[in-house]
This record gives structure tokens, C-alpha cells and sequence, in this order.
């Protein structure tokens, strides 16, 4: 058995593979680069975002609407929820 032999040839098997690996890691780091998408969410065209903002301007008016509905059946003296005794009073 040549040691010698022997490492000449496992010098030469890891300089081939390195080549490989770095062949392979080029690859890679192509395809890497042409395959970047963006991440999160689509953007919108002005026809959709206005859209959008329609739906949203009566969303928010029916909100209103409601709050202020609610607000004049609670000024107008209907009874609300009963109010908890306080634990200080409920003490004495």
C-alpha cells in the first residue's frame, strides 16, 4: 500500500469534487436570482383601489349611522345594561 499513491489520489477525487460543488452552487445561485418574486400583497390598479374606497366610504357611513342610532335610543332614556355595586359600598 502507497500512502503517497493514496493521498495524490483523494487530492485529486477532492479537487474534482470541489469543482462539482461549486458548478452546482453557481447553478443555484442563477436560478436563485431569476426566480425572485415579490412577497405580500398584489397591487391594486386606480380602477379596484377605487373601488375599494367606495365600498369602504359606505362601510364606514352605515357604521356611523348605526353609532348614532344607538347613541340617541340611549339619550332618549331606554334603559341600559344594569350597572355593578361597586365593592366598597357593597363593604360598608
Amino acid at each position: 500500500m502507497d500512502v503517497i499513491k493514496t493521498l495524490r489520489e483523494l487530492y485529486e477525487e477532492k479537487r474534482r469534487l470541489d469543482a462539482v460543488i461549486a458548478s452546482l452552487e453557481a447553478n443555484l445561485d442563477a436560478r436563485a436570482a431569476k426566480s425572485t418574486r415579490r412577497r405580500g400583497r398584489k397591487g391594486m390598479s386606480p380602477q379596484e383601489r377605487l373601488k375599494v374606497s367606495k365600498r369602504m366610504t359606505r362601510y364606514w357611513e352605515n357604521r356611523r349611522a348605526q353609532m348614532r342610532a344607538a347613541e340617541a335610543q340611549t339619550a332618549a332614556g331606554s334603559p341600559g345594561p344594569p350597572k355593578a355595586a361597586s365593592s366598597e359600598s357593597a363593604n360598608a
